[in-house]
């Protein structure tokens, strides 16, 4: 049975008893009294929303606000809980469900307060297939509402026709040259001839790969103002869908919990209603300092919430708004905001002080874990064996800023975990928080963000509903992704952290295709595009030829045929979706519910699919979100409990077709691979200020392990099932997308042949044989037409995207120094994964503050196995140059001219190395920066001794080394 965690007198549910005040404080066994409470839920039953405080302590008196008592989770401690509970839910919300299709056909929306909006109010019939028009009493709207909320501004034909005939010719071109270079080998150089050729057509069809689906790019522009006047208008509810937006975290030391703190504030105080905001901190290392610094953020934002909307500040997130150095006394006319202000800097501080407390204390673990202030040890001790424990800190009817307005729920959640089962580590916790949201909350769209991206944009959420809830677009769209836009990166971007040009560049092309790949973060998803349905099929207009035969429309009984076809077809491929609302709907409707089985059979066959719960499976049924009208806060807890046992996804569809899926450590990709090969489209919005901004490793070493887990990521796809160069062909996923998704999969076995043409200068150089053989002027043209239009494409590129030259020649440094080291890597440990199936541990990327000075940690060197195949390619480069010029200067001048070309290429190694031998020679790091001069000049002098004397033909003494010495 279920069991509830209360106090030291250990009830089963026991809420009359924290009517007395009797309740424990969770710090860490401080002692100290308790800031402020935290109101709970209590016994009266809700409609359509959950109350949004625990229920597990009561309302406080008026007086008592002041005072906090502990906040217990709901805990788990069963691996089998009960379900007789939720049968009786699950089948009045699935009636609920049935009778809201019925009122479908009498041209009304059910709600789930009981009642229902005609076809004039908020999102009507009208907006039910995304191929009509938006069906409203014209009596209501003006022309602005019946606008479209976004559009499409196409690149203007100046600079992308020139972009794409550069492209044809750059092709042209490299056919051309490619062929001359196959048929015109090197005879005293085959080896290194031939390695050359396979590298050089590798990076053709790489860039091809890459190129082609830039090929019309596009941007959008959002209409806030016509939203608002459709769905946000004064005075009247507001109709803007619900929004439950997840943020994960695991470990609170790489993780801390201030910045993870500042990314709760930022969405407590988003430009929404409130009443429409729901926030889910996901702990997936059930940690009690992540639990005690919620409860101090949730302290906090009563009072930061207010300030942010009465003073409509920007950014949100109280450390980078206090952080900002500009004036922010620029358009402020309220005389006291500059007294509130260093007010609120001040509680900000004394914030950030007790955070720091919580940290300190929790740097050593005692013996027999933390234990709460009742005495009770904390549940997630162990972190490998605990059970599942939901918060609800703030919400409607109790969480109250500190003017009395209603605040954003804020839930924490920690999954349960046992021995003997797979968790799936981020997909995992992210789909224990879809369905921790859908119980609870069920807003019809998700947000995620990492724990260290805040909210920089407060109209950000707005932004997104331009496109979802836009009545001709938003049905086929499944996300809606945002640039990552980076915070305490360096103003020269050494290691290319910003990523400009993918996403500057590469998204916005795919976002005139099919929609950009899921980036991990800062996406807002359609939940039922998570939940493996298709998109509405709009129905193709007739043919010329069709209409002059006479063309009919099919009889019902065909239609039904085809459709079957249609079914059994598709089912016979794994890429096609394993739902379709339209056809469950027509199903139930059709059948009028005369038969009782017919109703239980298709929640049977549902429950198979989602899991064990019929709360749930009713949840997903609806399309506009919402909670059922009968549910209670007590049963929506439990039965959030028991959706995140880790036994609940056993035999069901979650991670393979449904949710985030499994498989990969970079399964953000998967995830959106799968929704595109089902035909839905994703959307790319890039508002002026930035919607979102987040943290990066500046550190080489930590950079450097960041790109071998995306790489590492892409390795697994690339030899799983759902590899893009053979799934999906019964789906609906267009080509060039496919050709983007192929190219995203593979780029880490660019490696080897990088790695080779990186070698092969410097063998070049120490044998005196080249790779190309002998020109005419006639076949130089090629070359030189090959250089030209290369460099037309990047400065096209530049052009039309607005990306600078210096962000886009960091990004081509990287790419060769990631492609020799973490790419690398990637390959190999992917391959033993594969082969030997040796797994290799998910590392997080710490998120650590820059607190020791501006960029401190960008000249900190941390020594990795990774450097060492940049080093070493570094180094044979140099010592090739200086031999090839000290054998050209022992040689005459007729030697000078095969040299250039061998220099070229040595010198386009090094420069593109030329920032990871920076990071090297780190001002702070005089240690290795010594090593490195030393063993680069110690290399070269035994390499001029090598080109001065010819160990295989001279004898040597030791008078001439040293001689040999004293020249070089």
């Amino acid at each position: 049975m279920l069991t509830w965690r209360t106090n030291s007198r250990g009830s089963d549910v026991g809420l009359a008893k924290y009517d007395s005040g009797e309740i424990g404080h969770g710090k860490y066994d401080s002692g100290e009294i308790p800031r402020g409470y935290i109101p709970s839920l209590t016994h009266s039953q809700i409609s359509g929303e959950i109350p949004g405080a625990s229920p597990d302590h009561m309302m406080s008196p008026v007086g008592n606000i002041g005072r906090r008592g502990h906040q217990f989770p709901y805990v788990n401690h069963s691996p089998n809980p009960s379900r007789e509970f939720s049968g009786s839910l699950g089948n009045v919300a699935w009636k609920e469900r049935v009778d809201g299709w019925k009122m479908k056909d009498k041209g009304a929306i059910p709600m789930t307060n009981g009642t229902s909006i005609a076809p004039s109010e908020g999102r009507g019939v009208g907006d039910i297939d995304a191929s009509t028009d938006y069906n409203m009493e014209d009596a209501l709207l003006n022309d602005e509402t019946r606008q479209p909320l976004s559009r499409k501004v196409p690149i203007p034909s100046s600079r992308i026709n020139p972009y794409r005939m550069v492209i044809v010719l750059r092709l042209i071109v490299l056919c051309i040259f490619l062929h001359y270079r196959i048929t015109n080998p090197v005879r005293n150089a085959y080896p290194l001839w031939l390695l050359s050729v396979i590298c050089e057509i590798w990076f053709a069809l790489s860039w091809i790969l890459d190129q082609f689906p830039k090929w019309s790019p596009i941007n959008r522009e959002t209409y806030l103002d016509r939203l608002a006047l459709r769905y946000d208008r004064e005075g009247e509810p507001s109709q803007l869908a619900p929004v439950d937006i997840f943020v994960s975290t695991v470990d609170p030391m790489k993780e801390p919990p201030l910045v993870t703190a500042n990314t709760v504030l930022s969405i407590l105080a988003v430009d929404y209603p409130v009443d429409k905001v729901s926030c889910y901190v996901s702990d997936d290392g059930a940690a009690m300092l992540t639990f005690d610094a919620l409860a101090e953020t949730s302290e906090f934002a009563r009072k930061w919430v207010p300030f942010c909307k009465k003073y409509n500040i920007e950014p949100r997130a109280p450390e980078w708004y206090f952080a900002q150095k500009i004036d922010y006394l620029k358009d402020k006319v309220q005389t006291s905001f500059v007294k509130d202000r260093r007010a609120m800097k001040r509680e900000y501080e004394e914030f950030k002080v007790r955070i720091n407390g919580l940290v300190a204390k929790a740097q050593k673990v005692p013996e027999e874990g933390w234990i709460m202030q009742d005495g009770t040890p904390w549940p997630g001790n162990n972190t490998r064996d605990h059970p599942g424990m939901i918060q609800v800190f703030l919400g409607h009817s109790g969480g109250l800023d500190a003017e009395g307005n209603e605040l954003p729920r804020l839930v924490y959640v920690s999954r349960e975990k046992r021995p003997g089962f797979q968790h799936h580590k981020k997909a995992g916790a992210m789909n224990a928080l879809v369905r921790v949201s859908a119980v609870l909350t069920n807003g019809q769209y998700l947000l995620n963000l990492d724990c260290d991206h805040y909210i920089n944009n407060s109209k950000a959420l707005r932004e997104a509903m331009c496109f979802l809830m836009d009545p001709n677009l938003g049905r086929s769209v499944c996300y809606v992704q945002f640039p990552q836009r980076f915070d305490g990166i360096d103003r020269n971007d050494r290691y290319a952290n910003r990523n400009t040009v993918f996403f500057d560049i590469n998204l916005r092309g795919l976002d005139g295709l099919q929609g950009p790949v899921y980036v991990g973060t800062g996406c807002v998803f359609n939940r039922t595009a998570l939940y493996g349905y298709e998109p509405p099929i709009k129905k193709k207009k007739p043919g010329f030829f069709s209409s002059l035969c006479g063309g009919r429309k099919k009889t019902s009984k065909s239609k039904k045929k085809s459709s079957e076809k249609k079914k059994s077809h598709k089912h016979a491929d794994s890429s096609v979706p394993v739902f379709n609302l339209e056809d469950i709907e027509e199903g139930i409707e059709g059948s009028q519910f005369d038969d009782e089985k017919s109703l239980i059979m298709s929640q049977m066959s549902l429950e198979k699919r989602f899991g064990q719960s019929s709360v749930f499976v009713a949840s997903t049924l609806m399309e506009y979100g919402g909670v059922p009208q009968s549910a209670t806060p007590e049963s929506l807890l439990k039965e959030a409990i028991h959706v995140i046992s880790c036994g609940y996804e056993d035999k069901t569809d979650w991670g393979s077709e449904i949710g985030w899926i499994y498989g990969s450590v970079t399964e953000d990709i998967l995830t959106g691979f799968k929704m595109h090969a089902r035909g839905w489209r994703s959307i790319y919005c890039m508002p002026k200020r930035p919607a979102f901004k987040g943290s990066a490793p500046i550190n080489l070493s930590d950079r450097l392990n960041q790109v071998l887990r995306w790489a590492l990521g892409s390795i697994e796809i690339l030899f799983s099932r759902h590899c893009p160069i053979w799934y999906g062909y019964g789906g609906r996923l267009k080509f060039l997308e496919r050709f983007a998704y192929v190219n995203t999969t593979i780029y880490p076995l660019t490696s080897i042949p990088l790695l080779l043409y990186c070698i092969l200068p410097a063998v070049c150089l120490l044998t005196g044989k080249f790779i190309i053989p002998e020109i005419s002027n006639f076949a130089s043209i090629w070359f030189i037409l090959l250089f030209i239009s290369i460099f037309a494409t990047g400065i096209l590129e530049m052009r039309w995207s607005g990306v600078g030259i210096d962000e886009w020649w960091r990004n081509e440094q990287f790419w060769v120094i990631g492609g020799i080291s973490a790419h690398l890597f990637a390959v190999f440990q992917g391959l033993l994964k594969v082969l030997a199936g040796i797994d290799t541990s998910f590392t997080v990327t710490s998120k650590a503050t820059d607190e020791e000075g501006d960029f401190a940690e960008l000249y900190m060197f941390k020594w990795t196995t990774l450097l060492i195949p940049p080093t070493t390619i570094l180094i044979i480069n140099l010592v090739g140059v200086v031999a090839g010029i000290s054998y050209a200067i022992n040689s005459g001048y007729q030697s000078w001219g095969p040299l250039f070309g061998k220099l070229f290429f040595a010198f386009w190694v090094i420069v593109h190395l030329y920032p990871f031998l920076k990071g090297l020679m780190g001002r702070q790091n005089r240690t290795p920066t010594i090593v490195v001069v030393w063993a680069i000049l110690l290399a070269s002098i035994f390499s001029l001794l090598w080109v001065r004397i010819d160990p295989f033909t001279t004898r040597v003494t030791g008078p001439d080394i040293v001689k040999c010495g004293i020249n070089c």
